[in-house]
């Protein structure tokens, strides 16, 4: 990380981080063992389905193995409905955001899982958490992630976004506001609504998209 991420900038990290980023990993790792098991069976003459059909399979399988399996009814008891987007139904409680995420955007909840553990390795002082998966049985399964919740905080000036992101290593794209890169990320949609800024100047990406440049 020492090639994209000044040291200059204070970003957050521990072992409790590290530990829900091997997790995450982990779980998204295993979804694609079952993922792949499911498609060897069905070369076997069993019932297909598409990707994204076998891995909310999968994930509904995992989920309630694993114990993090969350009844859609019982998501309401997260916290207070807030803000909704085009990705998320958020709930907000006193130190926390849950993030229910409808794939809309990602394209699979493994795909989401690398999405985030980007994210988390860009802007580890939002990172986000798995907390579950919820839905209805058999039918779709929508990752919950938590987020810290990021108090007495306003949206960041672009201009604010800007020289944070340059503090980080990143280039600015003069062609579309709230895009940079560097020579392995490129980093999109840091808005001011996806950019909180505290009354000590302490910047937040509470929301971010970002692709590695390979990809």
């Amino acid at each position: 990380m020492s090639d994209d991420i000044s040291q200059s900038v204070s970003q957050r990290g521990n072992g409790a981080y590290d530990e829900e980023n091997l997790r995450i990993q982990e779980v998204s790792n295993e979804l694609q063992r079952l993922c792949r098991l499911h498609e060897e069976e069905s070369g076997n003459g069993k019932a297909n389905g598409t990707r994204f059909e076998i891995e909310q399979r999968a994930a509904e399988q995992y989920a309630k193995s694993a114990g993090i399996w969350i009844p859609m009814d019982n998501v309401f008891d997260l916290g207070i409905p807030g803000p909704s987007g085009n990705e998320n139904d958020t709930y907000v409680s006193k130190d926390t955001i849950y993030k229910v995420n409808n794939l809309l955007n990602s394209g699979g909840i493994c795909k989401l899982f690398g999405k985030v553990l980007l994210h988390n390795l860009l802007f580890p002082n939002t990172a986000y958490r798995l907390y579950g998966l919820t839905g209805y049985d058999g039918r779709t399964v929508m990752p919950v992630l938590e987020q810290e919740r990021i108090c007495e905080a306003q949206p960041a000036t672009q201009i604010m976004i800007d020289t944070y992101m340059s503090a980080l290593g990143f280039v600015k794209d003069d062609n579309e506001a709230g895009r940079f890169s560097n020579n392995q990320y490129l980093v999109w949609d840091l808005v001011p609504r996806n950019v909180l800024v505290d009354k000590d100047g302490d910047m937040y990406v509470v929301d971010a998209e970002i692709a590695r440049r390979n990809q």
